[in-house]
């Protein structure tokens, strides 16, 4: 069962990704229309699946949409976007993973039973390795900024995750919703990358 669920999220994980990485080939503006389709598919699960704190819900989804607003897609940001996206990616893909294969301690078992203190270190240690991977791909300058921005999304996609957790326990929910062929909803996929959108946005505000 436990690689059945790798093997679903791997394919879904995958399909997004290769639709994010053909609409930044054709034309990376359109990826606020992306999101913006997610933001709306994430509300109206929340109108179908969550019947308590539904309005502190949506508050949450606000306040997120509004600093995505903030945020300017254009050429400046393609890289820096990228790398947000590569550190949720990761962060998210090989903390499953680790905590999956090695997880023992956990650290939060009545909020979120699944997340274990190896595959949190597992998902942080990956995340950094792949964003400097990226950096020096693309010939990026690394510097105390730019790891600084790397640890802060990384941070900000954990705890997106744990009040995804935190709504959906108070909701009596396992997953936000079922339209991912039985493998969770649109939330549970995009919870790391609501709060992590403030924190990119607050970044290329003030720093």
């Amino acid at each position: 069962m436990v690689y059945k669920n790798i093997l679903n999220r791997s394919l879904i994980s995958s399909l997004f990704i290769l639709s994010y990485i053909f609409i930044n080939i054709y034309n990376f503006e359109y990826i606020f229309y992306l999101i913006v389709l997610i933001f709306i598919l994430i509300s109206l699960e929340i109108y179908l699946y969550f019947n308590k704190y539904r309005i502190l819900t949506y508050l949450y989804l606000f306040l997120s949409f509004i600093f995505l607003l903030n945020i300017d897609f254009n050429n400046n940001n393609y890289f820096k976007f990228n790398l947000m996206v590569i550190v949720i990616v990761s962060f998210d893909i090989f903390s499953y993973l680790i905590g999956k294969m090695i997880g023992k301690k956990k650290i939060l078992p009545v909020i979120s039973p699944q997340k274990t203190l190896e595959g949190l270190i597992g998902g942080f240690v990956f995340s950094l390795l792949f964003s400097l991977i990226y950096l020096l791909f693309i010939n990026f300058k690394i510097s105390y900024s730019v790891i600084i921005f790397v640890v802060s999304i990384i941070i900000s996609s954990f705890f997106g995750d744990v009040f995804e957790s935190i709504l959906k326990r108070l909701n009596n929910l396992k997953n936000s919703s079922n339209f991912l062929f039985s493998h969770g909803g649109f939330f549970d996929r995009f919870d790391g990358f609501i709060l992590s959108i403030v924190t990119f946005s607050l970044y290329e505000t003030f720093l």
